[in-house]
């Protein structure tokens, strides 16, 4: 680990001279694929300097209490050799999860799709509920968040509804929360008290950018309609609604939310491309296609990453065996407890991978 921080820290130097280097700054994209890779590794860098300088101390102080012949200054100097072991600790948990190789995701807006599953009336009940979830979670942490498509049955329920989450780290954080979600409830309309269970499937594709993916103009067939249902109440007398579907795939992306023909189709566009990038990227590696089936599954009552459990106001994450009897709160968008759980995991799982 050592000769890889050292590397490191040399790269991320030279790169701070190439910037001041009047040669390079006329360049405007070398200048900012520099400062890309400049502060991919500012923390990184800063981390190995802070491990350097606690080393350092750390074997003046030993030397001090090896040598010191004054015994209230070799404690001294033991004390401070504690305190250096656990400085150097935190550093090195920092400096264990920053060398872990990083999804190139993490920093990409996303798509995100609520489809009710098992369950009828109660699974769309559901599904409108975590989408109130994920929206107050996006509130919370300050990010934008616009329809894209969506059906529901007129009675609160939704069946499908398709959005977009845009803010910083939008995917790093969510991308755990692919999977089928279980509720446990009695619903109003049962008169003997009786338990339902039901499930909605929640999926999370990081948003592609045009760069990301060739799409060629002739493997686009689009279709433009009048809007119905949510987003289209007030219809207008000229079609705004776009349904695009790639031919080659088969893969297809709606939007009527907006009343402008041109909006929507930016949208559904931008839909399409993050659902082709999936498809290519689970195509190129089969063992992440099928955790993501596995993540998502089906949609029955007998697959679930998570339950929610009114009667008892219990949230379970079955994949980290973290538990909350806050279930108000949890439906209210406070779920970060669970995401830092479902991190850690994570970040466990990579750290054997690469034997740090």
């Amino acid at each position: 680990m050592l000769a890889r921080l050292e590397s490191i820290e040399e790269r991320y130097l030279e790169i701070e001279g190439m910037l001041a280097d009047p040669d390079v700054s006329a360049d405007y994209s070398r200048v900012q694929s520099l400062a890309k890779e400049h502060a991919s590794l500012k923390n990184l860098a800063s981390l190995s300097a802070q491990y350097r300088q606690v080393t350092e101390d750390m074997e003046e102080a030993r030397r001090l209490y090896r040598d010191e012949s004054d015994r209230e200054m070799a404690s001294l100097a033991r004390e401070e050799m504690t305190a250096l072991a656990e400085q150097k600790e935190r550093i090195e948990t920092g400096l264990r999860a920053a060398l872990l190789p990083k999804d190139p995701n993490d920093d990409r807006n996303v798509i995100m799709e609520i489809r009710a599953g098992a369950g009828g009336d109660e699974a769309g009940l559901f599904a409108a509920d975590l989408y109130r979830l994920y929206t107050r979670y996006a509130q919370r942490k300050g990010w934008k968040t616009e329809v894209v498509e969506a059906s529901d049955t007129g009675l609160g329920a939704i069946k499908e509804v398709v959005f977009q989450l845009k803010g910083k780290g939008a995917y790093s954080l969510l991308k755990h929360e692919s999977g089928v979600h279980r509720v446990q409830r009695v619903p109003v309309t049962e008169s003997s008290g009786r338990i339902h269970t039901s499930a909605a499937t929640v999926a999370f594709l990081p948003e592609a950018e045009e760069v990301d993916i060739d799409i060629h103009p002739d493997d686009l067939q689009i279709d433009i309609f009048h809007a119905s249902g949510h987003g289209g109440q007030n219809v207008q007398m000229v079609a705004t609604a776009i349904r695009i579907t790639h031919t080659p795939t088969g893969l297809m992306a709606i939007c009527q939310d907006e009343r402008s023909q041109l909006k929507n189709k930016d949208k559904a566009m931008s839909v399409l491309r993050s659902r082709i990038l999936a498809r290519e990227t689970e195509r190129r590696n089969a063992a992440v296609s099928e955790e993501r089936r596995s993540q998502i599954g089906t949609g029955d009552r007998s697959e679930r990453v998570r339950t929610y459990n009114f009667p008892q106001n219990r949230v379970t994450d079955h994949r980290v065996g973290v538990t909350s009897h806050a279930l108000d709160e949890v439906l209210d968008g406070d779920i970060d407890f669970l995401i830092d759980a479902l991190i850690e995991r994570e970040q466990a799982r990579n750290l054997q991978v690469v034997g740090l």
